[in-house]
């Protein structure tokens, strides 16, 4: 055969070969361990333990600004990074008109951390943000929580604070309503994932949930946020299509669950993406999680 017929076919072999390799592949760990992004506004705390703070990302301008609370993931442990790689997410919030609030919290490998530790830090640091919102020009009633894995976890147990009973060490009279929550691959529902959780993170229900007790029989009902359901939020599930930490049928399980119930849940589903993907401004993942964001804060139109 004469090259020149040979030469459209290895054009095009060339081509297809470029556009695979052009491709981009799910983020790694070690990439998701790289982000970071610009410093706080304000670092503030909450409490008198190194883990305890939050900071404060600003956008430009006088405000009010709509708020995102951001909590980080790392398995609950502060093993795999956390409130450094959510900087990325933040600064590209801030530079959308929407302040940030990133929070830090002790972990369950902490001191402190774990059952009730970590959920009570849950309280103070939105406790605090009701305390500054009035000086920096935070409009709470444009407001989501966006978590990312053990995150997810948090946000999604925020939503339904006002369920838990009051005999929980975890009771708060009148807390701060989150009616909108963001969840990237979050493992929320402690109960009916526990297994999962062990396999992907390592952790045993007893760290996050405490121990049974005659006052304290059933340990889910003041941590699991399926069970402070019907709470009248309205909840976004966000996961990856190659996520292996928090796989799409975990968004898929726990949307019919809460829906059963009569809370509002939707599963939206990355392509290409991995579990890091989701909070990387940087990844192609990044439109679709954004647009969630703003929808969440009625900032662009729902789907």
């Amino acid at each position: 055969m004469k090259l020149t017929r040979l030469l459209p076919a290895l054009l095009l072999c060339a081509g297809m070969q470029a556009a695979f390799a052009a491709e981009p592949k799910p983020m790694k760990l070690d990439e998701y361990l790289a982000l970071s992004g610009p410093a706080p506004t304000a670092h503030l705390a909450y409490g008198p333990a190194p883990s305890q703070y939050a900071e404060l990302f600003l956008p430009a301008g006088t405000g009010p600004f709509p708020v995102a609370v951001l909590v980080h993931g790392g398995c609950w442990t502060s093993k795999f990074g956390g409130i450094t790689q959510l900087r990325n997410m933040a600064g590209a919030l801030a530079a959308r008109g929407i302040a940030v609030w990133n929070v830090e919290y002790r972990r369950s490998d902490e001191p402190g951390g774990g059952y009730p530790g970590t959920y009570q830090d849950m309280h103070a640091a939105l406790e605090l943000l009701a305390g500054q919102a009035p000086a920096r020009k935070l409009d709470l009633k444009r407001m989501v929580a966006v978590g990312h894995s053990a995150g997810g976890q948090l946000v999604q147990w925020m939503a339904g604070r006002a369920r838990i009973p009051a005999g929980s060490p975890l009771y708060r009279a009148n807390p701060l309503p989150m009616p909108n929550v963001v969840s990237l691959g979050g493992l929320a529902d402690l109960r009916n994932e526990a297994a999962l959780i062990k396999e992907s993170c390592g952790r045993d229900t007893v760290e996050l949930a405490g121990t049974p007790s005659r006052e304290r029989p059933d340990v889910f009902v003041d941590t699991n946020a399926a069970e402070l359901a019907p709470n009248g939020s309205r909840t976004w599930l966000v996961t990856g299509e190659f996520d292996t930490i928090s796989p799409p049928r975990v968004a898929h399980d726990y949307a019919a669950r809460v829906r059963k119930l009569g809370d509002a849940a939707e599963v939206v589903i990355l392509p290409g993406a991995s579990h890091y993907d989701e909070v990387a401004a940087s990844s192609p993942a990044w439109p679709r999680v954004l647009e969630v964001i703003e929808t969440a804060l009625g900032m662009a139109p729902a789907r």
